[in-house]
């Protein structure tokens, strides 16, 4: 079983700040669970343009507004609590953020932890070997 407190991460390494975001890193690649798990903060005024070609990444909105626009339809859809978008199919977007957004985000396949978006707007791919199963796997 794996106990983390969302507090104790913020305060240490797990917790990656970058322009307009900050990511509380709870579940990564390490644990070996098949997919990472972050509690992120969107600040306000920030636009963030992203496209993860290597990942699947579902989001949870708890707190705060904005839109996401899927560049590849050119739809806009508003954010706020409650509100889950899925980039399944490796969708270009931008995320504009009114007010401060909390969400809950799911990647598979799973970040290291010190991933930063780069110039294309994703996380570059993870070349590293695969964690070893655990004993009791």
């Amino acid at each position: 079983m794996i106990v983390r407190k969302l507090k104790e991460i913020r305060q240490g390494d797990k917790n990656i700040k970058s322009d307009g975001w900050e990511s509380a890193r709870l579940l990564l690649k390490d644990d070996g669970m098949g997919f990472s798990f972050h509690v992120t903060t969107l600040y306000t005024g920030a636009e963030l343009h992203m496209h993860y070609q290597n990942h699947l990444e579902s989001v949870l909105i708890l707190k705060g507004n904005g839109t996401i626009e899927d560049l590849g339809t050119g739809e806009t859809h508003e954010l706020r609590p409650g509100v889950m978008y899925a980039l399944n199919d490796h969708d270009k977007h931008i995320v504009r953020v009114e007010n401060e957004i909390l969400c809950a985000c799911v990647f598979n396949p799973p970040v290291t932890g010190r991933e930063v978006h780069d110039e294309t707007g994703a996380y570059p791919a993870d070349t590293s070997e695969d964690r070893e199963p655990a004993l009791s796997e």
